[in-house]
C-alpha cells in the first residue's frame, strides 16, 4: 500500500531523504536547487509557479517524489502549448490553471520520477498517474503534464494512456576528443575553418576567458552575473529575466561544486581587463549543461565562443560525455551539435479536447522525426 501526497513547499521533506531518491547525477532534482528557486521567490503563486511537488510513502517511508508545480500560465516551460490554451479559450473552457512536472526554466531532460528502488518505477508510474488525474478533478485543472522525462518515464507514462509529445534539440557528444584540435579533425574542411576563424575573430578583438569553478566562485561574481542576465533579458524581450539576483546569490552558497562561469574579458580604454559577457553552467559527472548568459555589449561570434566553443573546451579538458546547449538553436548544428528527441507527456480532463490534440501531437511527431533526420544531413562531420 502506498500513500500519495501534495506538498506546497519543498521544506516539507526532509532534504537528505528527497536527495536519496535522486540518486548521482543530474543536479537539478535536488533539494538545494528547488529550494533555491522557491526560497528567492522564482517559483511562487504569484510567479505562476506554485509549488506542488508528489510524494509517495509506504509504510510511512519515502520511496518517490515527483518535482511538481501548479502553473497559470505557460512561460518558461520551453514545450510550447499556447494553441492548446487558445483552443480553450476559443471553446470557452479555462486552460490554467495546469499541473506540470518540470524544472522551472530549465528545458534539460532528466528524470521526473525520483525513486529510492529502481524496480517499483512501473508499479508507481499507474498510481501517480491516477493520483494526479484526481488531483486535477478536485482542483479544476485542466490537466497534467510531465516535460523532459528521460526516454523511460516517458514511456512508462505512454504505457499508462498519458499522451506523449516529441521535440528536438541539440547536444554535443565526447567523442573521446583530446582538445578542440582533435574535434575539429573530425569535420569537412570547411567547417573547420569557418570554426578556427570565428574563434580567431574573437581573441583578434582583444577578449581573453576565465573560468570559475566551486572553490573560485564569490558573492562578486554572482552579483557581476546577475547584471549581465538581467541587461541581456532587458535588450531582448523588455523585462528583466525569470531569475532573482538572491537565487544566483543562493546557488553560489548551497550549489558551488556544479557551477561553471565562464567570463569574457576586455580591454577599456585604461588597458584595465573588464568582464563584457558570461555564461553559467551547470554541469555533473557526466553532462555539462549550458543554461544562463549574459553581456554589457554585443561583439560578433562572442555568444557562441563564451558559450558553445568554451563549453566545449571544458566538457574535453573534464571528461565530460555530453554537453547540453539548452533549447533550440538550429546554428549549433554547424557546430558541432547533433539534433536528439526531447518527450513531454500530456493528460487532458476535458475528454472532447483529447482527439483533436491527439492527432495534433501524431501528426507533429512526424514532422519531428523528419526534421531530426534532415538535421542530421547538415552535421559538419566527414562521412
Amino acid at each position: 500500500m502506498v500513500d500519495v501526497r501534495f506538498i506546497n513547499s519543498i521544506h516539507q521533506v526532509d532534504s537528505q531523504q528527497w536527495n536519496r531518491l535522486c540518486g548521482e547525477g543530474y543536479p537539478f532534482v535536488r533539494h538545494q536547487f528547488l529550494a533555491a528557486l522557491e526560497d528567492t521567490a522564482c517559483t511562487t503563486v504569484e510567479s505562476g509557479w506554485q509549488v506542488a511537488h508528489v510524494l509517495v510513502y509506504s509504510a510511512q517511508q519515502l520511496v518517490a517524489a515527483m518535482p511538481g508545480y501548479v502553473k497559470t500560465h505557460s512561460y518558461g516551460e520551453y514545450v510550447f502549448d499556447w494553441a492548446w490554451a487558445d483552443a480553450y479559450r476559443r471553446y470557452g473552457v479555462p486552460y490554467y490553471p495546469k499541473w506540470i512536472s518540470a524544472i522551472p526554466f530549465t528545458p534539460c531532460t532528466g528524470p521526473r520520477l525520483l525513486v529510492s528502488d529502481e524496480h517499483i518505477q512501473p508499479q508507481l508510474i499507474p498510481l501517480i498517474a491516477s493520483a494526479l488525474q484526481q488531483e486535477c478533478e478536485r482542483n479544476a485543472y485542466s490537466g497534467w503534464h510531465c516535460l523532459f522525462p528521460i526516454a523511460k518515464q516517458h514511456e512508462l507514462l505512454l504505457s499508462a494512456l498519458v499522451m506523449q509529445r516529441l521535440g528536438c534539440q541539440f547536444h554535443w557528444f565526447n567523442a573521446g576528443y583530446k582538445n578542440f584540435e582533435d574535434f575539429l579533425a573530425r569535420m569537412a574542411s570547411r567547417k573547420r575553418k569557418n570554426i578556427i576563424k570565428e574563434r580567431r575573430q574573437v581573441r583578434d578583438q582583444g577578449f581573453e576567458f576565465v573560468v570559475k569553478e566551486a572553490g573560485q566562485l564569490v558573492s562578486a561574481d554572482m552579483d557581476l552575473f546577475y547584471a549581465l542576465y538581467r541587461n541581456t533579458y532587458l535588450k531582448r524581450s523588455g523585462h528583466e529575466g525569470y531569475l532573482s539576483q538572491a537565487f544566483f546569490q543562493r546557488l553560489v552558497e548551497v550549489f558551488a561544486e556544479n557551477l561553471v562561469l565562464v567570463c569574457a574579458l576586455k580591454p577599456d580604454a585604461q588597458g584595465r581587463q573588464s568582464i563584457v559577457a558570461a555564461a553559467l553552467f551547470v554541469r555533473d559527472n557526466q553532462t555539462l549543461y549550458g543554461r544562463y548568459w549574459g553581456c554589457f555589449e554585443e561583439y560578433q561570434f562572442l555568444h557562441f565562443e563564451t558559450c558553445y566553443y568554451q563549453g566545449i573546451d571544458y566538457a574535453i579538458a573534464n571528461n565530460l560525455q555530453r554537453f547540453d546547449g539548452g533549447a533550440q538553436g538550429e546554428h549549433k548544428i554547424a557546430r558541432g551539435f547533433e539534433p536528439v528527441i526531447t518527450y513531454s507527456n500530456h493528460y487532458l480532463v476535458a475528454e472532447e479536447f483529447r482527439p483533436a490534440i491527439a492527432r495534433f501531437l501524431q501528426e507533429e511527431a512526424g514532422h519531428i522525426q523528419q526534421y531530426v533526420a534532415d538535421a542530421r544531413t547538415l552535421l559538419p562531420f566527414n562521412k
